[in-house]
């Protein structure tokens, strides 16, 4: 890995959407970043900016626990706290190839948040 620091790109990254600053994000992705997780599917910046958007309504932070680094391959394992659940663990698997996200797939239990929301 070069010129880049993929841990604290990835860190970053959930640490300003889940803080309030989502726009900030979208330097930090690629154009066609592709997005996996338990509620839903996107391909693309703007697809999964307006994804991102939605969720962050109900999202007030993220206490990240670990970050694991393999080359451009970075696993966070954190809390989501939000306003209609108690903290969902969470694990996030992004791919920073070059400084910018070009996937990202998490792995929660969406349960607390169908149900409270």
């Amino acid at each position: 890995m070069t010129g880049h620091d993929a841990g604290k790109v990835a860190s970053e990254c959930l640490a300003a959407w889940t803080g309030g600053d989502v726009d900030s994000v979208r330097g930090m992705i690629h154009d066609d970043v592709t997005f996996d997780g338990p509620l839903g599917h996107t391909e693309g910046a703007d697809e999964y900016m307006e994804g991102l958007r939605g969720i962050a309504r109900i999202v007030k932070g993220a206490d990240q626990h670990k970050v694991v680094v393999d080359g451009d391959e970075v696993f966070i394992v954190y809390d989501l706290l939000t306003d209609t659940a108690p903290p969902i663990p969470t694990v996030g698997w992004y791919r920073v190839p070059d400084g910018r996200i070009a996937s990202l797939r998490v792995f929660f239990d969406p349960r607390p948040l169908l149900q409270g929301g």
